[in-house]
């Protein structure tokens, strides 16, 4: 009796392993770079206030932290045009956690609020995509996801 209530739990244990040995994320969905992109944005985590940007970049694999990415950030201003103002670069920390804080974008004729962000670490693929903050929100939470070459 003893023997078998230890096999059950020696069963349950090995079940229970594999869900928690390899952690997987989901690669982040890639969005449009759209026509205003420039290179060589001033390294900077701050453009403006009122939004708050904020999470980790990770490889797919084992959802590690990638520290050290790169990001790139570009948006519209209050009034809705693109300009030299609204866009930084910067650098992950070494846990792969970013913050970055601007201006609200204005409305962008035919498109939702959004920020644009192009994220790039050694080894894996760029990722450009977009993020879409609802109408009177101060704070977005976003972890960039990205996959090997």
């Amino acid at each position: 009796m003893i023997v078998h209530g230890l096999v059950f739990v020696l069963v349950l244990v090995a079940a229970a392993v594999p869900l928690t040995a390899q952690p997987k994320c989901a690669p982040s969905r890639p969005d449009a770079l759209g026509p205003f992109y420039t290179e060589n944005a001033p390294e900077r985590s701050a453009t403006g206030r009122g939004l708050v940007l904020t999470g980790r970049v990770l490889t797919v694999e084992r959802c590690a932290p990638l520290g050290r990415a790169k990001l790139e950030w570009w948006s519209a201003n209050p009034s809705g045009d693109y300009d030299e103002t609204h866009r930084a670069t910067q650098a992950a920390d070494d846990e792969g956690r970013y913050r970055y804080e601007t201006d609200v974008p204005g409305k962008y004729p035919g498109r939702p609020l959004h920020v644009h962000v192009r994220v790039t670490a050694p080894g894996h693929r760029a990722l450009i995509t977009q993020i879409y903050p609802q109408p009177g929100q101060a704070a977005v939470g976003v972890d960039f996801v990205l996959t090997r070459e």
